[in-house]
């Protein structure tokens, strides 16, 4: 379980929707609380400053014309709200590109569900 004193809020963008059902399960398993998902770029920032999860969850490749970093790099510069990096790109280019928004983790798919909640629960008691 993850060690807060509440159920954290977490968002999560991610556009494989049988991903998506495994990711809020594995989130539910660990005690968070899925705030809401989106599969595509565009509207996620607005949607997340709305909603203001405690954390959230980032797959690089979204559908749509805005991928992951380009959120993050809103998330980053507009909010104080914590995010991660869940994909499967690792080439040198995209982690290059994703180091520059300061997220709080870069976690490979597919991934390992202790390394998942090691990784949230470091970024929500920073």
């Amino acid at each position: 379980m993850i060690g807060m004193t509440r159920q954290p809020r977490i968002f999560f963008l991610e556009d494989d929707p049988g991903l998506a059902k495994v990711l809020k399960f594995h989130l539910e398993q660990m005690g968070c609380m899925i705030c809401g998902t989106m599969t595509r770029g565009e509207g996620a920032f607005e949607k997340i400053r709305d909603l203001k999860p405690d954390l959230v969850l980032i797959d690089i490749k979204l559908a749509g014309l805005l991928d992951g970093i380009d959120v993050g790099a809103t998330l980053s510069t507009k909010t104080d709200i914590p995010f991660i990096y869940l994909t499967s790109l690792t080439d040198k280019e995209t982690l290059a590109r994703a180091g520059d928004t300061v997220p709080e983790g870069y976690i490979k798919k597919p991934y390992d569900t202790e390394q998942l909640r090691i990784t949230i629960e470091m970024a929500l008691n920073r």
